[in-house]
C-alpha cells in the first residue's frame, strides 16, 4: 500500500463502522483534521499526512502512526485485542504510565507555507519518553508536542549539534527572547526571536556574529513551527 488513500481505504476495510458519509465524518473526527483535507486524503490530492493527524487516529481507531506515515510495519497496533472499543493505544514494550512517549521527527517544510509536514526520525526509537507530572504540570497537550534533533553551531553553547528539543506546536505567538523552530524560507532553523526597531529577529546564541548574524523575521519567509520547551543533551 504505497498509497496514503490505500491505506485510509485498508482501515475503512477493516472498521465497518466507517462507511460513506458518516465513515468519512469518523475519520475526521478520530484525526482532527478538516473535511477538505480528509476528502483530499481519500482522493488521492493530498499523498502525505502530517504525524499529528497520525498519533491522533492512533490514539483513536488503533492503526500505527508509522504504517500511516510511510506503510511499514503492520496497520494495527500491537497492544490492539478489539480495536472496535479502542479508544487508548499502548505499546506493549512501553507501557509506564509516568511517561508519555512523544513523537521524533524530521521536519519537511516549503517556502511560504504555513503548515509543516513531517516524516518519523527513527533514532533512539523514534520517540521521547517524556514524565506525565511534568507535561501536567506545564499545561502541555502532548499531541502537540515533537521532538527534533538540533543541527549546525549556531545556538551554541546553548544548544549543540545532536541535542533534541521538544517543540510545542500550539504555540507559536512570538515572544522576545524565546527560542523556537522556525520556517525559513524553507528551511526549518531553531533560533532566539529578539524584537528591535520594531522588527522581530532571528538571532544566534553562537558569539561568533559575523558568521551567525542576525535575520529579519518577516511575513512568509519566517514562519514559526513551534517554540522549543524542552531538552535534551549530552553535555554537562
Amino acid at each position: 500500500m504505497n498509497l496514503l488513500s490505500e491505506r485510509l481505504a485498508h482501515i475503512y476495510s477493516l472498521r465497518s463502522d466507517l462507511e460513506g458519509e458518516r465513515g468519512q465524518s469518523g475519520l475526521v473526527k478520530a484525526s482532527g483534521a478538516s473535511k477538505s483535507v480528509v476528502n483530499q486524503w481519500l482522493n488521492d490530492k493530498i499523498k502525505s499526512i502530517d504525524i499529528r493527524y497520525a498519533l491522533a487516529i492512533e490514539r483513536e481507531l488503533g492503526f500505527s502512526h508509522i504504517w500511516l506515515m510511510t506503510g511499514d510495519g503492520e496497520p494495527l497496533m500491537p497492544a490492539v485485542e478489539s480495536f472496535r472499543d479502542a479508544k487508548q493505544v499502548v505499546s506493549a514494550d512501553r507501557g509506564d504510565p509516568d511517561y508519555v512517549d512523544i513523537p521524533m521527527v524530521e521536519l519537511r517544510l516549503s517556502a511560504g507555507m504555513t503548515g509543516f509536514q513531517s516524516e518519523p526520525d527513527r533514532r533512539g526509537g523514534g520517540t521521547l519518553g517524556i514524565r506525565r507530572n511534568w507535561l501536567e504540570r506545564s499545561g502541555y497537550d502532548p499531541t502537540k508536542l515533537i521532538a527534533i534533533h538540533v543541527k549546525g553551531e549556531s545556538m551554541e553553547p546553548s544548544l549543540y549539534a545532536g541535542d533534541l528539543v521538544v517543540l510545542n506546536t500550539a504555540d507559536t505567538k512570538m515572544i522576545d527572547g524565546a527560542v523556537f523552530a522556525v520556517n525559513y524560507e524553507g528551511e526549518a532553523v531553531i533560533k532566539r526571536l529578539s524584537r528591535d526597531a520594531g522588527e522581530w529577529w532571528l538571532t544566534s546564541d553562537n558569539p561568533d556574529q559575523r558568521k551567525f548574524h542576525r535575520k529579519l523575521c518577516r511575513g512568509g519567509e519566517c514562519i514559526i513551527v513551534g517554540r522549543v520547551v524542552r531538552k535534551e543533551s549530552d553535555r554537562i
